[in-house]
């Protein structure tokens, strides 16, 4: 028998009512804080089946409710599976405009929520000049669009870009991202399932600094793994003339790979997408490289590293999509080597050095192909480049096949504060612990400190150095050089560069200097222990630079002015000390016809002195011309001081000196000869005529043409109208009055001291100085008078004629700019009183060697 229609009905409903009793239907209460700013919708997950009504206030409803901020809620569901077609929307929003932001973690809030699928999302309003920061307690994996994590818990990140919405990427637990930035205010949904347990939202919320871009991608890899990442509003395209950036954690000991999947590029109107890499330890200004989406990208990358794509002007009629799909692939290295050493540095003090490792290909500082990670003390922290301090001993590793692209560079400082406690000799060699090691030193300096009176003298007695002077073929071509310079108050001097092999033995120099030795290829480890450069602090020396020198015969040494290309700086004054060997001559070029400077003040001089007591000073002004070449037989010195030049001719100047075996001219020899046997026949007739005079005069006849010390025989005149000059004209010579008086026969022979000196020369007996010549004063130049009148002077026979003219270097050129400097003036009257004179002193009696001899007055 059929039931009764009207009973199956009521037992339905019955059997439900039992059903929510169980189940504590009605029970479900939403209550919202007024002040949290939090809301709660309550949505139908599927909106086209109507099997599970939710129930509040006695009715049911199919459709959205949703609880505002100081509201609560009651409600029930009439099915036992509500999770299958309701979901929960909590939406929370932060303001950072108008106050503090709520940094820190950000929680779960309500609880006692329903257990229902959950989105909960936060909108974060910012400043737009101001960086958030989400980083992630659990780090995230991103994946396309549309797909869904395996545990049912999704972030989707989203920025504020002029009121729009910028998707950056949906992201899924257990991944590589661990943190993500924007820049001003962002958006933030995650997903939960409603079985989850999760109280915490996982993430934390920080300020930070403006980036400067949409957003900032920090990707970090602790082993082998990979990462697949895309582009913000993948696969629609990222906004026009946008940034974004990816930052790669990696350790050191392991290799990254950029692989591309998917991109298309956009319509440019004005500059161009590529793909901007920052490689490590390159990532600077220079070590940005762009390249297009469509070339290999790096491989073998070792260290951190960022990856940036930039977007640009896009064509508005036909805008296209910039869109890129990649994956980063980390792995340990393949092929690689391992090879250790220990590198000892307790006994190098005050000494720094860096070890890096050289690319092997052009653009190898992009693709790092082949490239050698360096470790010290452990594996773990290895880097392209180490530096280590003196004092301690690492076991430093190379993670590579050979240390053939392995370089060194060092820094050694010296430096002196009181010159009584310092130590006065260094060596300037390489240490030991840097040449036995197979590595390359490519560049070692050395910056030595001195106190204002102390000099500092570099010596190189065994190989002597070379100046690198390309213009005259005289080059560096071993496996070193060093590069000197020289810090000053005031200035900074560039001495040059040298090599061994040359004849300078010596550079002394004011302030402190800095020399780094530059190796060229593997002959560095053959040459290495020749090195015998030296250096000594010495007391101050009024000079400021000075090279010393002895040539080797028969070669040329070519020597340059210091900052040859810049100019020598204003008033710097350089010596040259040039020894000269016995029997050999020094023939000293300039290899210019002038020195070339234009001076605003002061004058620019040219010194050059024998170390010969009798030796005169040649002194050559800028405005004159330069002798072509000069032959020294003794040491000499060359002087070249500066003046203040104009901007335009500035003093650089490059000078040449030979050594040649000294050889007499056979006609001078024979001259002489000659000379000597005329003098003696001129003797014995003289002789014989006196006597024969003697004998044929039987009374003494009255005094004529005797010499009266007393009568001033120099008639008063003017300079200017006497037109010869001393060495032309005859006017300092004793003309005889008459040849037949002899003035032997004319003196009473009771005046005559038996011991009287008649024709003998008085040699220069003063003190002989070697020191180098001094500069010119920096001083006005004074006007001479067109006329000077003459003294009137008594001289006796004791007296020593002083025969004084000026110097090429004082003398008024008068407009003539083709005055020669190839006058020489005593050492002994140079710059007296500001003035240069050549004083050549000659005793009275010098003058009756002329007797016998007739001359034109």
């Amino acid at each position: 028998m059929a039931p009764d229609r009207r009973i199956v009905p009521l037992l339905t409903k019955l059997l439900l009512a039992v059903e929510l009793i169980l189940q504590g239907a009605g029970a479900d209460e939403i209550s919202l804080h007024r002040n949290h700013n939090i809301s709660v919708r309550i949505k139908p997950g599927i909106m086209f089946l109507k099997t599970c009504p939710l129930r509040a206030g006695g009715k049911s409803y199919f459709i959205e409710q949703k609880i505002l901020p100081g509201q609560s809620f009651n409600f029930a569901f009439d099915c036992p599976t509500p999770e299958k077609y309701w979901v929960l929307v909590i939406e929370k929003n932060i303001d950072c405009m108008s106050g503090p932001c709520p940094f820190g973690d950000v929680q779960l809030h309500p609880s006692g929520l329903p257990r229902l699928n959950k989105t909960f999302v936060w909108e974060v309003t910012a400043d737009p000049l101001v960086g958030l920061e989400l980083k992630f307690s659990t780090w995230l994996s991103q994946i396309m669009p549309g797909e869904t994590c395996a545990d049912r818990v999704l972030y989707n990140i989203g920025s504020r870009l002029h009121a729009h919405r910028v998707t950056i990427g949906n992201f899924c637990r257990n991944g590589s991202v661990s943190r993500v930035k924007v820049q001003g205010g962002l958006s933030l949904t995650l997903q939960l399932p409603w079985d989850s347990k999760a109280n915490s939202s996982g993430f934390k919320l920080e300020s930070r600094s403006s980036i400067q871009r949409l957003c900032i991608i920090e990707a970090t890899f602790q082993n082998e793994s990979s990462a697949t990442l895309m582009s913000a509003n993948y696969p629609s395209g990222l906004p026009e003339d946008e940034l974004m950036t990816w930052q790669f954690i990696v350790p050191g000991n392991l290799r990254a790979d950029v692989i591309i999947r998917n991109y298309t590029r956009p319509k440019c109107e004005r500059k161009f997408d590529n793909l901007v890499y920052c490689l490590p330890h390159l990532c600077t200004s220079h070590g940005f490289r762009g390249l297009p989406l469509g070339v290999l990208q790096p491989s073998n990358i070792a260290g951190s590293f960022n990856l940036s794509v930039q977007g640009c002007d896009q064509d508005d009629r036909n805008p296209g999509a910039l869109s890129l799909l990649f994956d980063v692939a980390v792995r340990y290295p393949k092929n690689e080597g391992n090879i250790t050493l220990i590198i000892d540095l307790r006994k190098d003090w005050n000494l720094n050095i860096t070890i890096y490792s050289k690319p092997t290909k052009p653009d190898s500082h992009l693709i790092h192909e082949h490239g050698c990670l360096i470790c010290v003390d452990s594996n773990k922290n290895c880097k392209p480049s180490v530096t280590l301090e003196s004092k301690y001993s690492y076991n430093v590793t190379f993670l590579c096949m050979n240390l053939e692209n392995i370089r060194i560079i060092a820094e050694h400082s010296i430096a002196c504060w009181n010159f009584r406690s310092c130590t006065k000799f260094s060596s300037l060699v390489v240490p030991t612990s840097l040449t036995r090691l197979p590595i390359l030193v490519e560049r070692y300096t050395w910056k030595i400190q001195a106190p204002e009176d102390v000099n500092i003298e570099i010596r190189s007695p065994n190989l002597k150095l070379k100046q690198h002077i390309p213009d005259q073929h005289q080059i560096c071509t071993g496996s070193y050089n060093y590069a000197i310079n020289a810090t000053t108050p005031g200035k900074i001097v560039i001495l040059g560069l040298f090599c061994p092999g040359g004849a300078i033995e010596k550079i002394q120099m004011k302030g402190n200097l800095t020399i780094t030795l530059k190796t060229y290829g593997r002959r560095w480890f053959n040459d290495s222990h020749k090195q015998d450069l030296q250096m000594f602090l010495i007391p101050i020396m009024p000079e400021e630079c000075i090279f010393s020198l002895t040539p080797e015969p028969k070669t040329k040494v070519y020597l340059q002015t210091p900052n040859w290309l810049e100019g020598m700086p204003p008033y710097m004054s350089v010596y040259w000390n040039i020894s000269v060997p016995a029997k050999q001559v020094a023939r000293l070029a300039f290899l210019s016809e002038r020195m070339g400077v234009t001076c605003e003040k002061g004058r620019a001089y040219i010194n050059i002195k024998e170390h010969n007591p009798n030796a005169d000073e040649t002194v050559c002004r800028d405005d004159q011309i330069l002798p072509k070449t000069l032959e020294m037989r003794h040491h000499f010195w060359i002087n070249i001081t500066n003046c203040k030049p104009s901007a335009k001719k500035l003093l650089s100047m490059q000078l040449m000196v030979t050594l040649t075996q000294e050889k007499k001219d056979l006609a001078i020899i024979i001259g002489v000869v000659v000379g000597g046997i005329a003098v003696l026949t001129a003797i014995a007739l003289v002789i014989f005529y006196i006597k024969k005079k003697n004998r044929k005069q039987e009374k003494p006849t009255p005094m004529v043409g005797v010499y009266n010390s007393n009568v001033n025989t120099q008639l008063p005149g003017r300079q200017g109208l006497f037109q010869k000059n001393r060495k032309a004209n005859e006017s300092h010579i004793y003309a005889v009055i008459d040849e037949d008086m002899v003035y032997g026969h004319l003196l009473d022979s009771s005046t005559i001291p038996e011991t009287a000196e008649v024709g003998v020369y008085r040699p220069f007996s003063g003190a002989i100085s070697t020191t180098p010549p001094s500069p010119p004063p920096f001083r006005k130049a004074s006007k001479v008078p067109d006329t000077e009148e003459s003294s009137f002077v008594l001289v006796t026979d004791n007296d020593n004629y002083t025969i004084g003219h000026h110097a090429p270097g004082e003398l008024q050129s008068n407009g003539d700019m083709n005055v020669s400097c190839k006058g020489k003036v005593s050492s002994k009257s140079l710059h007296e009183n500001g003035e240069q004179e050549n004083s050549v002193e000659l005793p009275l009696n010098q003058i009756h060697d002329f007797s016998g001899s007739e001359t034109k007055s």
